[in-house]
């Protein structure tokens, strides 16, 4: 196989190099190879030679050339993902890393995206969160796309199905969570209030810009997400303790609690997403 480029905003592979816009806005396209004697992929630095397909990416904006007598084409510029100083909780894991340069503390404001974080922080209590984000694909799937209105009305048949679903963390309580918490989604959109105004609502629309330079200064809860546990859970919510809250606010970008040595803290303090 020769080079191969992985074009996210289409989702498929194309052969040779082209620029394009990918799903978070970036510019560029991400090549891959593999190893010939592990069958196993790398991102290695520049001047190598590409063939295979993902899942570990170089940055975007690598240039290319034809590599006479190789199948493949040459790096002539560009990175790789390591080069990158990043928060260490993600350390070298590529899916943990990619949730971490393309979601978490990115501002959000879409309701549906919101309920969706709230749930999987949910789901998250007493395990690791990639073990939900390695799951998280498929609960989307399972839960209609955390459509709130589709959630609302499960019934036993459906939370029995849910349960003998290896692919979701078979927790009674966990799933009945998200059905209740879909149906307090609805109860505060009949009052007129989305998730997007509730939340933001709590920060002054802005987010909350944080300076840490150690791990150990980022603290597990606040005063703030003690706040935002208490009145959820006066509106009916479950799974909602503050440490899940702060969690949220963290994953939403409420909160920047990238360290300041990490490139995202600096990408999100000078230009925050706004909403839409």
């Amino acid at each position: 196989m020769g080079l191969v480029a992985f074009t996210p905003a289409v989702g498929r592979y194309r052969d040779g190099f082209h620029a394009v816009d990918d799903l978070w806005g970036e510019k560029g396209i991400r090549f891959y190879r593999m190893e010939p004697r592990t069958g196993r992929f790398s991102a290695d630095r520049i001047s190598t030679f590409w063939t295979g397909h993902p899942p570990v990416p170089l940055n975007s904006g690598c240039r290319v050339e034809p590599a006479p007598g190789q199948s493949g084409r040459k790096i002539i510029s560009g990175s790789t993902m390591t080069d990158k100083k990043r928060c260490g909780w993600c350390g070298e894991d590529a899916l943990y890393r990619q949730y971490h340069d393309r979601e978490w503390g990115r501002p959000l404001h879409d309701d549906q995206q919101l309920f969706e974080f709230l749930c999987l922080e949910g789901a998250q209590a007493g395990l690791s969160w990639i073990t939900i984000l390695r799951k998280r694909a498929h609960y989307i799937q399972v839960f209609d796309g955390f459509d709130a209105e589709r959630i609302a009305r499960y019934g036993d048949r459906k939370i029995g199905q849910l349960l003998s679903d290896p692919g979701i963390v078979r927790n009674r309580l966990k799933v009945n969570g998200f059905v209740k918490n879909a149906r307090s989604c609805l109860e505060m959109r009949d009052q007129g209030l989305t998730l997007d105004d509730y939340f933001w609502n709590f920060v002054g629309g802005e987010p909350i810009q944080n300076h840490w330079k150690n791990p150990g200064e980022v603290p597990d809860n606040t005063s703030l997400s003690d706040a935002v546990s208490k009145d959820l859970k006066k509106r009916g919510f479950t799974f909602v303790g503050t440490t899940i809250c702060y969690a949220f606010m963290q994953a939403v970008g409420m909160v920047n609690d990238h360290l300041v040595d990490c490139y995202r803290h600096a990408e999100l303090s000078r230009n925050p997403p706004g909403p839409g």
